[in-house]
This record gives structure tokens, sequence and C-alpha cells, in this order.
């Protein structure tokens, strides 16, 4: 299937929901493989961010907000549903302002006006996410999970355990039909007793009860369902918003049980790192699963005698690896490091770790030939002295990748004895 931009821009006009400030957007077409951008068009500079897991703000509870420059962008999760619903893979979203409006509380106003305006097929691929194993997330009380299937479906469960709001069930294939139909209009909500304690921790202050249902009794205060379960399907329009800031489409079945926007993005980043890691595995078929002292030194930059790490195995490009080192009398800083007493220092054990790591970070295509900093040290321990005639097993995984930068983490052997730890982090730059 090809990617999907509109044919022409098209605007918006409101108040925040919990802002309650008045906000105008245009979403303009988008350049192929490009994903959402946004933009605060009233900041200087002007940044355009991709809509991603990676760029979210941490704190925000009850609503999807993006970090753009240094400013946010509240409540982006309405339009990302209708963005996902519709099939829309690329647009820019310029904004005055820092939340989206608020319209009628759903995603009908957006999705009635993309399609109005019409869509254009363009020329590149659709980036498909596909699940080969299941993926879930677990609160206790909330879940998440996604299973392999070759589309996209949802079941969800809301539960809020309160006479004010009955439980809901919701289950459907994700498809225009039937998002532009099912799940589009409806709304968002609270219940009554939440609506006073929401404004005192500054949210909803653009909202009312025309465009947030608001639950008494299972009833709508002021206001008339839109479907029995609209409280449910609701809860499904929101996390479609946060399941595309995986920067794609998904195919698998989603079944969630009480969950918010706080657990989706927690499943969102589970997910991007388990489908990032299996697309690095394909990729690493390229590479030997062992590589020599010469291999590595087409990856990482290190020369005699600053290369710390003899051969590598268990290699997996961008997840994990362990690297080896025969220490010997001969190495260079055993003649100024205790004479007659000689141990390894630390920092070079931790260095070794660190040009482990590096082999692992060089290795993905976009980082070939590129150079690794280090950003920091952390959680540094040394556990055992490390002697000539050691062989030093070092194990390092990657914890985390976001751009350009890594964080892995390293556990230092010799035998069966753990003789240093460390996490470190990195940053990629051009040589």
């Amino acid at each position: 299937m090809k990617q999907r931009t509109l044919r022409e821009p098209v605007e918006f006009n409101g108040k925040g929901l919990h802002t309650g400030s008045q906000v105008k957007i245009q979403v303009c077409p988008g350049e192929p493989s490009t994903g959402i951008l946004f933009c605060r068009k009233d900041l200087d500079p002007a940044l355009r961010v991709k809509a991603s897991v990676l760029n979210v703000r941490e704190d925000e509870l009850r609503q999807t907000a993006l970090i753009v420059g240094s400013g946010v962008i509240r409540t982006i999760e309405h339009l990302m549903a209708a963005f996902h619903g519709t099939g829309i893979d690329n647009a820019v979203v310029e904004v005055e302002g820092d939340e989206l409006p608020g319209m009628d509380g759903s995603s009908k106003e957006y999705v009635e006006k993309i399609i109005s305006t019409g869509l254009t097929e363009q020329e590149a691929e659709r980036k498909w996410i596909d699940v080969k194993e299941p993926v879930f997330v677990d609160r206790g009380d909330s879940s998440i999970i996604i299973l392999p299937q070759n589309h996209l479906s949802i079941s969800y469960m809301l539960s809020y355990r309160h006479e004010d709001l009955k439980d809901q069930f919701f289950s459907t294939a994700i498809v225009p039909e039937i998002f532009e139909r099912e799940l589009a209009p409806a709304r968002t909500f609270c219940l009554k007793e939440e609506a006073q304690m929401l404004l005192l921790q500054g949210f909803g202050k653009g909202a009312n009860v025309s465009n947030t249902l608001v639950f008494e009794k299972n009833q709508p205060l002021q206001n008339t369902l839109r479907f029995d379960n609209e409280a449910c399907r609701h809860k499904i329009v929101d996390l479609l918003g946060d399941l595309f800031l995986l920067g794609g489409f998904v195919r698998g079945h989603v079944i969630a049980s009480r969950s918010g926007h706080s657990l989706n993005l927690e499943f969102s980043r589970k997910l991007f790192m388990a489908t990032q890691n299996s697309a690095l595995s394909e990729a690493s078929s390229s590479f030997p699963k062992v590589l020599n002292v010469q291999e590595i030194q087409k990856i990482i930059p290190h020369r005699y005698p600053f290369l710390f790490v003899d051969r590598i195995d268990h290699f997996e490009p961008g997840v994990r690896a362990v690297g080896y080192k025969q220490v010997t009398i001969n190495d260079y800083f055993f003649q100024g490091h205790f004479p007659g007493h000689p141990v390894m220092p630390g920092v070079l054990i931790i260095e070794a770790m660190a040009q482990v790591g590096g082999v692992i970070m060089l290795s993905k295509p976009e980082n070939r030939n590129k150079l690794a900093y280090f950003m920091s040290i952390d959680s540094a321990k040394f556990r055992q002295p490390v002697l000539p005639g050691d062989e030093l097993r070092m194990e390092v995984d990657v914890k985390k990748i976001r751009g350009r930068t890594g964080q892995c983490v390293g556990m230092a052997y010799v035998g069966d004895k753990l003789v240093c730890e460390a996490e470190v982090k990195f940053v990629v730059v051009d040589k």
C-alpha cells in the first residue's frame, strides 16, 4: 500500500480542552516518509518535531503532550487518532499555541474536514509495524497486550468500578470506514466527582458539558450519548492516537483493560523498542555473530595501544554483544600502574566495556563511519582486581536508544567473578 497525505491544507480553530486558550492550527500535506510533524509557529525558532514516543512529555497524565523546541503541544491524541484512523502517513501540523483545539471533545470534526478535503496517494510504500510476538504492560488492575495478527483490531474493557459509570466493552477492527462511523464521534469524559478535582489540578479549563461527557448515574449531565458505550469507544480513540506515535501503522490485536494515556505511552514505548530490536535483529544477518579484531576495527576507530577488545561474540547490532580482552603483562599500562603489583586500571576496564558498546551502536546502518562519544558514566562499581593472565569478558546490553544517543549497561567478568559494572551513555557524531 502506498503512503497518503492530505490533498491541500485545512485549518481548525477552537479552545484547548485543558488550557482553555484559543488556538488555531493548520494541517498541511507532508512529504513522503516524513511521518507526522508538529511545529509551534509562535515560537522562535519554529522547529518541526516528529510525533514520536521519543518526544512525548512525561508529566502530562490526562492527555498526550509533545515537546516541540522550547515549548510543548498538548492534547494531540484526538488529531493523531484521526490521522491513524483515516490512513494518513504524512502531515505537518502548524500550531499557534500550546494545545490543539478540543473541538467537540472527539475526533469527529477533524475526520470530517480531512475527508472533505481529500487525500492523495504518494509514491513511497507505507510503513507497517508487524508484531511478531506478544508485547504487554501490566499495572495490576490495568493492562495492555498486543498479539500477532495481519491487521489492526482493538478490544477495550472500561471499568471505573463506580456507580456513576457502568462497565463497558467494545471490540472492532480498525479501518477508515469503521473509525469514521463507530469511533471518531466518541467524546472525552469524566465522572462528576472528578470534574472539580481536575480543575484544581489545572486540567479541563476549556471543558464544558457540551465537549465533555460528565457522568452521573450512568448518564451525561445536560447531554445525550451518541453510543451506549461512548466512554469505552473514546478510550479506543485515545489509544489509537497514542499508538500512532510509533511512526507507522501497527498490525496486531490490542487488548486493553482500564488503561489511560500513561499506560498507553508506556506500552507504545515498549512496543517501539520491541519492534526496533526485531528490525535490528533481522538486519544483523549481514553481520557475523563473532567478530575478530580486524572486523571490530572496521566498526570503531580505536587502534593499538588503545583498542581493548580482541574479539566479540553473541553479537546483535543495536542490541547486545559480549567482548573479550586477553590481559597480558605486555600491556603498556602495566609499566607505570603499580609496578611490582600490576593491576589493570579500573577506568580502562570501563573503556573496554564502552568500546563493546560502541561496536553495538556504530554497527547500526545509519551510524556507520561515525564516532561514539561518552556523555556520562553512571553506577560504576569495581568488585575485583584484573591481573595479567586474566581474560576479561564484557557483557554489554543496550538499555535505550533515542535518536543519536544510546545508553548501555555493561558487566565485566573474569571467569564467573564480576569485576566491574557500569552504565554508559553515548552520543553518535559525524567524523
